[in-house]
C-alpha cells in the first residue's frame, strides 16, 4: 500500500501533505547544523593559531557538478507533471550519476588536502584543515540520504508511481537536492569568503 494512501492529503492546520512537512522540519534543523558549524568556524578562527592554506581547486568543479545534478532533477520533477516517464527516468538517473560523481570529487578533494599535508586530526592537524574535513564530510553525509532518497523514487517510476497524479516522491526529492545544491553554495562562498 501506497505512504500517500495511508496518509491524509494535508496535515489539518498546515495545508501540507505531513511527509512534506516532516521534510520541512528535517531541512530546518539540517540549516541549524550548518548554521552551528560555520559560526564556530569564524569564532575558532579568531582566537588565533589558524592555518591559512589554498582552499583545493576541485571545490569549484564539484559546485559545478552539483548544479548541474539540481538542473536534471529539476527536468526529471517537470516531466513527472506532463506524464513522461521515461524522462522522469533518464533524468532521475542523471542526477544520481552527477551525486556520485560530486561525491566523488570530494573524495578527491580529502586526497587533495593530505598531499598539501592538510589533515583532519593529529599533532599535524590544525583546526582550519579540521574544519574543512567537517563541513565538507557532514555534507557528503546528507548528500548520500540525497542519493537513497532518489533511488526510491527512481524504483517508484519503474512502477509508474510517478507521475501527474502522483507527485509527492518526486516533489519532496527535489525540493531536498535542490536545499543540498543551496547548502553547498552556501558553505563554497563561505569557505571562499573567511578562508
Amino acid at each position: 500500500m501506497n505512504t500517500s494512501e495511508i496518509l491524509p492529503e494535508k496535515e489539518p492546520g498546515t495545508g501540507t501533505h505531513p511527509l512534506r512537512f516532516l521534510l520541512w522540519l528535517m531541512m530546518v534543523s539540517i540549516t541549524m547544523i550548518f548554521a552551528a558549524y560555520t559560526s564556530a568556524y569564524i569564532v575558532r578562527r579568531e582566537e588565533g593559531n589558524w592555518l591559512e592554506f589554498d582552499l583545493p581547486a576541485r571545490l569549484l568543479v564539484t559546485t559545478i557538478i552539483l548544479a548541474l545534478s539540481s538542473a536534471t532533477v529539476q527536468w526529471a520533477y517537470f516531466s513527472a507533471r506532463k506524464d513522461e516517464v521515461r524522462r522522469v527516468q533518464i533524468g532521475l538517473i542523471l542526477t544520481v550519476v552527477l551525486g556520485v560523481a560530486f561525491l566523488i570529487g570530494q573524495w578527491n578533494v580529502w586526497v587533495d588536502l593530505v598531499q598539501n599535508k592538510i589533515f583532519f586530526g593529529g599533532v599535524d592537524s590544525n583546526p582550519s584543515g579540521s574544519f574543512l574535513y567537517v563541513l565538507t564530510g557532514v555534507h557528503a553525509f546528507h548528500l548520500i540520504t540525497g542519493l537513497i532518497f532518489l533511488l526510491i523514487v527512481l524504483r517508484k517510476s519503474f512502477n509508474y508511481q510517478v507521475h501527474s497524479r502522483q507527485m509527492l516522491s518526486i516533489g519532496n526529492v527535489t525540493i531536498y537536492w535542490h536545499f543540498l545544491g543551496a547548502l553547498w553554495l552556501y558553505l563554497y562562498l563561505f569557505l571562499l569568503l573567511n578562508h
